[in-house]
């Protein structure tokens, strides 16, 4: 549908919103009309002329606090259900935005907008009206995939795809959070890509791993002299990512007061290297991640809630690899084509019942150790088809999280893996400790530690 032709109502308790919104789209509509009050929307809907609406996520109303944008959505659906809905949220609300997508909404945009980004949302809602293959809410092949090796076509995985392409243009600080392994950092990297910062740095740090005394030089840099071994002078990452976007990495881990002069360079927009009083503006894009529950970073003994506010603007749940689904065999075969490609293994397909074996497999380590169970299967495959023995999980793979393993059942497991791997090859010690990434000598010491 043309945007000329097109009749759009504006629904937002703010009224400078809709005078902003209306004064932008009054010379590229046919009509627009503003409401405060979304109890006027089943009259206003009586009328022919509506094709778009723009409506606010929340309104002053004690009904549906916090969560009044789904009922007037679908409100509005069941009225005029040929209507398109476009939601206007705050940063806070993007989960229940996605919620608004999957209950018939076209689209959402974030406040603060920008008018361009705006007025393109509105046009490609408008041409896709009518047209089911090019709805939004139908996921092409393309949209599996963010990044080079973010995939997924489960539906939490859509989800997250959807909230990176919603939340990347925009500077809104990211918290990412999600157990070990499930691809944190490749979702910071999403982020970057396809933010309006992407032609620019992008420096990951991981926090956790600094010392107390490399903390502010790795962060903020150092002149030379500034202690024993500074001989010269160190520009910090965040001058480094100035400009750019600067990835915190298992920030949960820091002590506090690490975390006190981190919130300070945030808040003041300035960092000053050790042994200089200069005072260095800074403009970065900040994302973090850690694998700690919002829960525990809540806990002021350990973490300050007021760095929290600060780098939370937007929250990302990232999914354990065993509530993902068919993502695990669609990750498989991706990194199975990887590594054949790698070690020159040629085409190399994975057979129903390693497959089986996969979606059984609980994957503690997640994505990461899907990854390691691929390359080992690959390495070591003597066929074009990878069976069902052929996929291994080290003893350390297979503790389930929250469960303390005994050292007498961890000696078991690995006993039980060392016994597979020969049995495997026939007795071959060579092939078996290249398997289980050990040399001869180190397996021989581990067979006669376990009497094998």
């Amino acid at each position: 549908m043309d945007l000329r032709k097109a009749g759009i109502l504006v629904v937002d308790d703010d009224p400078d919103v809709l005078t902003a919104v209306k004064l932008m789209l009054k010379t590229e509509v046919q009509l627009v009309q503003t409401s405060r009050h979304p109890e006027e929307l089943p009259a206003l809907l009586a009328s022919p002329g509506i094709d778009l609406i723009l409506l606010d996520m929340n309104f002053h109303s004690s009904i549906h606090t916090g969560n009044e944008g789904l009922f007037w959505l679908r409100k509005i659906k069941s009225l005029r259900p040929e209507v398109c809905v476009v939601m206007i949220t705050a940063y806070g609300d993007i989960d229940l935005a996605v919620q608004c997508l999957k209950d018939g909404a076209s689209d959402f945009i974030v406040k603060p907008w920008d008018n361009e980004r705006m007025l393109s949302t509105i046009k490609e809602t408008l041409k896709a009206k009518g047209n089911p293959t090019t709805s939004r809410n139908n996921i092409s092949s393309e949209d599996q995939i963010i990044g080079k090796e973010l995939l997924g076509e489960s539906d939490i995985m859509q989800d997250i795809f959807l909230k990176i392409r919603k939340v990347a243009p925009t500077d809104a600080n990211i918290l990412i959070l999600g157990e070990n392994g499930t691809g944190k950092d490749l979702i910071a990297k999403a982020i970057h890509q396809h933010s309006l910062r992407a032609n620019k740095s992008y420096i990951k740090v991981d926090v956790g791993s600094l010392t107390e005394s490399l903390f502010e030089s790795e962060l903020f840099g150092h002149e030379k002299g500034a202690f024993t071994d500074a001989r010269e002078q160190r520009t910090g990452r965040f001058e480094l990512g100035n400009g750019g976007t600067l990835f915190l990495d298992e920030i949960g881990n820091i002590k506090l007061h690490q975390q006190a002069r981190l919130l300070t360079a945030l808040q003041n927009r300035y960092i000053s290297r050790v042994g200089s009083s200069l005072q260095i503006p800074i403009d970065i894009r900040l994302i973090c991640a850690t694998n700690l529950p919002l829960n525990e970073l809540a806990d002021e003994k350990q973490f300050r809630k007021d760095l929290i506010y600060r780098i939370n603007t937007v929250e990302i749940l990232v999914p354990p690899l065993r509530d993902r689904g068919k993502d695990v065999e669609l990750l498989a075969n991706h990194f199975c084509r990887q590594y054949a490609i790698k070690y020159l293994k040629g085409n190399i397909s994975i057979s129903p019942s390693a497959i089986d074996k996969l979606r059984r497999h609980n994957f503690p380590g997640n994505v990461r150790e899907l990854q390691y169970a691929m390359e080992r299967a690959v390495i070591m495959a003597e066929s074009e088809t990878l069976r069902a023995e052929d996929i291994l999980f080290s003893p350390i793979e297979q503790n389930i999280p929250g469960q303390a393993e005994s050292p007498m059942n961890l000696n078991e497991m690995e006993k039980q893996t060392i016994l597979q791997a020969i049995d495997k090859h026939r007795g071959n010690i060579t092939k078996a400790a290249e398997e289980l990434g050990l040399t001869r000598t180190a397996l021989y010491r581990r067979m006669n530690k376990y009497g094998i």
